[in-house]
């Protein structure tokens, strides 16, 4: 037998205002977007703001459904549309914030496994890392250099 031991490395800012300039705008618009979600059941909103390569930004927020788990997280809404309206674009950056309408969320929100494959995918599809910064409502915000480092054993089309 073998132990391996997996690291991860994180970066964590103490507040939005210690994040570079451009990924506090990126943020600002995972607010905005956020805000907009559709969860009346769980009262849990995301946003996700995914800045591309050329510029632009796609947004996306979670969409929740009576019928569990027929609703989608802001981060697959977000990179599906993606995916069907800009193939072949490549991800730079994601900024992602939640906030719970029944109590003050300060603490950073990651992406939920489901989400994690589906970045991971794009990660693999475009052969480059893609920066992720989450938060919860406000307070630390946490970087990541690559989906890779909070998902390190993915599972990829290698497996098939």
């Amino acid at each position: 037998m073998i132990e391996k031991k997996i690291e991860l490395t994180l970066q964590v800012y103490d507040s939005l205002d210690d994040v570079p300039a451009d990924v506090q705008t990126l943020m600002h618009k995972s607010f905005e977007i956020r805000d907009k979600a559709y969860a009346p059941y769980s009262e849990f909103y995301v946003g996700a703001a995914i800045e591309l390569e050329n510029g632009e930004v796609i947004l996306g927020n979670n969409q929740e459904n009576a019928a569990y788990p027929s609703g989608l997280c802001a981060e697959r809404s977000a990179i599906y549309y993606l995916g069907a309206n800009h193939p072949g674009e490549t991800i730079k950056r994601m900024a992602l914030s939640a906030k719970s309408l029944k109590h003050e969320l300060t603490t950073p929100t990651p992406p939920c496994g489901a989400c994690r494959q589906a970045i991971a995918e794009y990660e693999q599809k475009q052969k480059s890392p893609i920066e992720i910064y989450f938060m919860g409502e406000k307070g630390k915000v946490v970087r990541t250099e690559s989906l890779a480092n909070i998902l390190p054993l993915i599972f990829d089309s290698s497996y098939l």
